[in-house]
C-alpha cells in the first residue's frame, strides 16, 4: 500500500504520516527530509544557495524514486511538491493520495511560530502572512484537490485523522 499526503505547509502533513505509518506498520518517509539528506543541507539553505529550480528538480527526482522502487510508505509531500511538472499526476498513478484541508485561520497560526524554518515565508512579517498563505491557497487548490480523497483537519487530533484516511482507505477495498 502506497499512500500519500499532500496539502499546504503546516497542514500536519508529517505528524499525520509518522502517526499513520506506525497504524498501518509501514514505512514513512518525509520529501522534504529526503531533500534535505540528499543534498546534505537544509531547505533553506538549499533555496539560498541553489534557488527555487534546483530545488524543485531535486524534488522531482526523489519523488519519482520513491513512489517506483518502494513497495508500501506513507509520503508526505512538501506542499508546493504537487503544483511542479507532473507531481500530482505521478502521484495520483502511484499512490492512493489524500489531500488535508485546513483552513486559513489555522494554518497563519500554525505558519507564524514557524517562519524562520520555511523559506517561502521566513521573510514575511506576521500581518502579511494571511494574504501570502490565502493567495498561494487559490493558486495551488486545484492541485490538491486532484487528490483521491479530502480529509478536512479542522481541529481534529492527529488520531482521528488517521483513522478518517484508514476508514477512507477500507472503503476503497
Amino acid at each position: 500500500m502506497k499512500i500519500s499526503l499532500v496539502g499546504y505547509m503546516g497542514s500536519g502533513k508529517s505528524v499525520v504520516g509518522k502517526a499513520l505509518a506506525t497504524k498501518l506498520n509501514l514505512e514513512f518517509f518525509d520529501l522534504d527530509q529526503q531533500i534535505q539528506d540528499s543534498a546534505g543541507m537544509t531547505i533553506p539553505e538549499l533555496f539560498k544557495q541553489y534557488g527555487e529550480i534546483k530545488f524543485r528538480k531535486l524534488e522531482r527526482e526523489l519523488l519519482l524514486q520513491t513512489l517506483e522502487s518502494r513497495i508500501g510508505f506513507v509520503l508526505a509531500l512538501g506542499g508546493g511538491t504537487p503544483v511542479y511538472y507532473d507531481n500530482m499526476k505521478q502521484v495520483n498513478t502511484h499512490s492512493t493520495s489524500f489531500y488535508l484541508r485546513s483552513n486559513l485561520k489555522f494554518l497563519a497560526e500554525r505558519l507564524e511560530k514557524e517562519k524562520s524554518k520555511r523559506p517561502l515565508i521566513a521573510h514575511l512579517k506576521d500581518e502579511e502572512l494571511p494574504e501570502f498563505i490565502a493567495k498561494h491557497l487559490f493558486e495551488r487548490r486545484n492541485f490538491y484537490e486532484q487528490a483521491h480523497h479530502t480529509v478536512d483537519i479542522g481541529s481534529k487530533s492527529v488520531d482521528e485523522i488517521t483513522q478518517e484516511i484508514i476508514h477512507l482507505l477500507n472503503l476503497q477495498k
